[in-house]
C-alpha cells in the first residue's frame, strides 16, 4: 500500500507518515513493480501500534524503545505515565477552581480579576504571616471569594489565621453558612470542628439551627464545640453534653459559664441544678470530677441548688464539703 492509501486508510498523515520513517519508527518495507516504496500489512500494523502507544502520552522516543528493546519493561514507563497524568489533572482542577471562584466574586473589570488573584495566591502561601494578613484584606473586596476563604478555613491549623478567616467570615454572612454547612458534612472530624468554629461567629438564626443539628455528630470533640457555641446562644439541648464535659475535665471552665449563662431561664435552672447533684451521686465520677461538678453550681440559682450545697457541706470528700461551705457562704452575702 502506497503512502497516500495508508494515509487515507490510517488517519495518520502523509507528512506524519514521512517523519516516523526518518526516525526509523516505521519504514515501507515493500517495492512496487515501478520502484515506489510500499507498506506492506506488518508495517500498517505497526503504525497503528505507534498511534496507540502515543495515545497514552508516550514520546515518539519512548514508543521505539518500547517497540523495539526487547528488554523493555512497561510497568515502570506507565508508572509515571500515570503520575504525569495526575499531577496534570490535579493542575488542571486547581486552576479550574480558581476560575471559577474568581466568577463568583463578579468581577467588574481586571483590576478586580487581578486583586481576586492575588489574595488566592496569598491564602495558598506557606507563611502565616501573609494568609493572616489576606483574610484581614479580604474584606475590602466588593465580592470576596467567600468560597477560597471558607475552604481555608476549613483547612487551617494555625490559630492565629483561623481566627482571622473565621471573621472574614463572620463578615459575610448567609453567604457563607451555606458553605460552612457542607463543611458539617465533610468526613474527617477536624474539618466538621473547624466549620462549627466559623458557623459560631455568625450570629443568626439559621447559624444557630445548624449547631443544635452538630449536637448529635458522631465525634464527640464535635459535639462538644457545637455545644460551647450553642449553649452560650440558649440552646437547652446543649446541657447534658456541657455536664459530661465537666465531669471529663473538657473545657469544662467554658462549658461550666456555658451552663451559668443557660440557668439565667428559671425553666432551666432546676435542670441544671437536677444534672449537677446527678452526677455528683454517681459512684463513679472520681473526687477532682465532683469538685468541678461542685465549683459550677456557685452559678446556678434556686433551691435546688440551695439545698443540694447544703447536702454537700456533709460530704465525705473534704474538698466537695469545704467547696460546698465557701459557695454557700457567697450566696447568702448575695
Amino acid at each position: 500500500m502506497l503512502i497516500g492509501d495508508v494515509a487515507r486508510r490510517s488517519g495518520v498523515s502523509a507528512r506524519m507518515l514521512r517523519h516516523y520513517d526518518s526516525l526509523g519508527l516505521v519504514r515501507p518495507t515493500g517495492r512496487t513493480g515501478a520502484g515506489y516504496r510500499e507498506y506492506s500489512g506488518e508495517d500498517i500494523r505497526r503504525i497503528f501500534h505507534i498511534e496507540s502507544l502515543r495515545s497514552l502520552g508516550l514520546s515518539l522516543r519512548e514508543v521505539g524503545r518500547a517497540l523495539d528493546d526487547p528488554a523493555f519493561t512497561p510497568s515502570q514507563l506507565v508508572d509515571g505515565l500515570i503520575r504525569q497524568t495526575q499531577d496534570r489533572i490535579a493542575a488542571e482542577v486547581d486552576l479550574l477552581t480558581r476560575l471559577r471562584r474568581i466568577g463568583a466574586a463578579d468581577p467588574g473589570g481586571w483590576e478586580d480579576v487581578l486583586q481576586i488573584v492575588a489574595l488566592l495566591h496569598a491564602l495558598g502561601s506557606e507563611s502565616a504571616g501573609k494568609r493572616q494578613r489576606a483574610a484581614l484584606s479580604s474584606v475590602e473586596e466588593t465580592r470576596p471569594p467567600v468560597e477560597a476563604l471558607v475552604e481555608a478555613a476549613l483547612h487551617e491549623t494555625d490559630p492565629n489565621v483561623a481566627g482571622a478567616l473565621r471573621w472574614a467570615l463572620a463578615q459575610s454572612g448567609d453567604d457563607a453558612l451555606a458553605l460552612l454547612a457542607q463543611g458539617l458534612d465533610a468526613p474527617e472530624a477536624e474539618v466538621r470542628t473547624r466549620a462549627v468554629q466559623c458557623i459560631a461567629e455568625i450570629p443568626d438564626g439559621a447559624a444557630t439551627a445548624l449547631l443544635r443539628n452538630t449536637l448529635t455528630d458522631a465525634d464527640v470533640g464535635v459535639r462538644r464545640c457545637a455545644a460551647l457555641a450553642a449553649g452560650a446562644r440558649g440552646v437547652a439541648e446543649t446541657v447534658p453534653i456541657l455536664l459530661d464535659m465537666i465531669v471529663d475535665e473538657a473545657n469544662d471552665v467554658d462549658a461550666a459559664d456555658a451552663l451559668s449563662g443557660l440557668a439565667a431561664d428559671p425553666g432551666l435552672a432546676d435542670q441544671i441544678a437536677a444534672g449537677l447533684v446527678d452526677r455528683l451521686a454517681h459512684g463513679a465520677v472520681a473526687s477532682a470530677g465532683r469538685r468541678r461538678l461542685t465549683q459550677a453550681l456557685a452559678d446556678i440559682p434556686g433551691t435546688t441548688t440551695s439545698r443540694a450545697l447544703a447536702d454537700l457541706t456533709r460530704d465525705d470528700d473534704r474538698g466537695v464539703a469545704l467547696t460546698a461551705t465557701y459557695i454557700l457562704q457567697l450566696r447568702k452575702l448575695t
